[in-house]
């Protein structure tokens, strides 16, 4: 999988910005992206060494829309930790 396809984009909340501040980022990524992917994809884009990757696949909510429901999309959250000292200042900037 290419490397700017596996990350979708950040997650931006007032709890990622709080973990920002510890090391720890947020992302969306391609839901058949698996760890070790996600990492070199971070490490090569931002140029920071990754420690650690947890991920996690949320599950789309039911939505009512009039008289029927529709579903929204699963979608796949990567929490990334970096090696302290190293920042994403990119999603600073959001």
């Amino acid at each position: 999988m290419e490397m700017t396809k596996i990350l979708k984009r950040p997650v931006i909340s007032e709890k990622s910005f709080a973990e920002a501040e510890e090391g720890k980022y947020v992302f969306v990524v391609d839901n058949r992206a698996n760890k070790i992917e996600i990492a070199k994809a971070i490490e090569k884009l931002f140029k920071v060494t990754v420690i650690n990757v947890q991920t996690v696949v949320m599950k789309g909510k039911v939505k009512r829309v009039g008289r029927k429901f529709g579903k929204r999309s699963d979608f796949k959250k990567a929490y990334v930790t970096v090696k302290k000292g190293d920042k994403i200042e990119e999603f600073k900037g959001i």
